[in-house]
């Protein structure tokens, strides 16, 4: 596995942001990412009440125990753009799904809005492992095993931090071959 994603920052703060592409309608991958069964395929399923300003409660199934979360819905404009939030004691995590459709492909935007980037080595890879899970449950292929993201991708996301401050970290350079 290849880590796809870019820290990019701003005055407003620093940006994760992961991009995916689906052969599908956007209506449909919206489903994908907003349906409790859909979600519980490669995220976990969620209950309560969906509307912006309101909390659900989300089951993080890959996570050690299975643990349910408060999730907050900031806003939703279906089918293009969901911006979530929770707290946990890592801090406060704000999500953004943004969704753009063109000739028959979505683009999936993921943005993790973050507060620090502290430990981006440990949270960036678990979000490429979110990604691929849902590319999976979409196209029926086996899903990805973890050991494949974390801690392999740990240096990956440890050296976008250390990138120049005022602009787009850039990737790292790619290692040589062996």
């Amino acid at each position: 596995m290849k880590p796809t994603a870019q820290l990019l920052r701003a005055g407003t703060g620093s940006r994760l942001v992961l991009t995916r592409t689906f052969r599908a309608p956007i209506d449909d991958v919206w489903a994908s990412l907003t349906e409790s069964e859909r979600t519980a395929r490669w995220f976990g399923p969620w209950e309560g009440e969906p509307g912006p300003g309101r909390t659900i409660k989300v089951q993080m199934v890959h996570e050690d125990q299975a643990p349910w979360m408060d999730v907050r819905i900031d806003a939703c404009e279906a089918p293009r753009r969901l911006l979530v939030s929770s707290l946990d004691e890592h801090g406060v995590w704000r999500m953004e799904l943004l969704l753009s459709e063109s000739g028959g492909t979505t683009r999936l935007e993921f943005v993790h809005h973050l507060e620090t980037e502290d430990n981006l080595g440990d949270v960036g890879p678990g979000w490429e492992y979110y990604l691929d899970m849902l590319v999976a449950a979409r196209d029926g292929s086996p899903p990805p095993a973890f050991d494949a993201y974390y801690p392999a991708m740990k240096a990956y996301f440890e050296e976008l931090t250390q990138a120049r401050p005022d602009g787009p970290a850039a990737p790292p350079a790619p290692e040589p071959p062996a």
